[in-house]
């Protein structure tokens, strides 16, 4: 599992005009091929009169899934650099259309890869961008006696309590970066001389 990745958290839209050429980009997370299809689906609905609704997307935690459209445009002029844009910034789970009305003027291969790319990267400033880390939740029980030192430990390094019950033991949730957990684990063992139990109880991105 990756430590961290980029996620696009809400979507976006931006527009770009090159000789009267109108380039609109649609950013949209998606989890799914399926999710991707519907909303390529659903802007060429949108934009049913536009010369092109070209598009590209990335799925999954390793970018499993890769697909790319020039839908129409001369090969290798606009899936190909939406797709490229998404790669450079690191993207997944990021599908994106760039719907083009035609303006009358040829703008040739170089152009059109420019005017793609550009509307991608104007599309992704509007968007909400986040990164997702590789987590554990680590269930410490303690005794009251412990609780300080590993409060101490906790805010040291920045961790945040996600629950906490007090009763005749202290539990408390926390959510640690896979690659801190097993230093945590003993720097608590070690504080309470053993008598803190740790358990996991989810692992996944968040």
């Amino acid at each position: 599992m990756l430590s961290e990745y980029k996620i696009v958290e809400i979507g976006g839209e931006g527009e770009i005009v090159e000789k009267k050429s109108r380039f609109i980009a649609t950013v949209r997370p998606v989890k799914s091929e399926e999710e991707a299809l519907s909303f390529i689906e659903e802007m060429r609905k949108k934009y049913w009169n536009a010369s092109h609704n070209c598009f590209a997307y990335v799925i999954g935690e390793h970018r499993e899934t890769m697909r790319c459209s020039d839908d129409g445009e001369p090969s290798q002029t606009a899936g190909k650099p939406m797709l490229d844009v998404l790669l450079g910034e690191e993207l997944h789970d990021t599908a994106v259309v760039v719907t083009r009305y035609f303006g009358g003027t040829l703008l040739g291969t170089g152009g059109l890869v420019r005017a793609y790319s550009k509307a991608v990267q104007e599309g992704l400033k509007n968007c909400s961008v986040v990164i997702k880390r590789h987590v554990i939740l680590l269930e410490i029980a303690t005794d009251y006696n412990g609780i300080g030192k590993i409060q101490y430990l906790l805010g040291q390094r920045g961790l945040p309590v996600k629950d906490a019950e007090y009763t005749e033991r202290v539990r408390l949730q926390v959510q640690v970066p896979f690659e801190n957990a097993e230093e945590l684990k003993h720097e608590i063992t070690e504080a309470t001389s053993g008598q803190a139990r740790m358990k996991k109880i989810w692992e996944g991105m968040a």
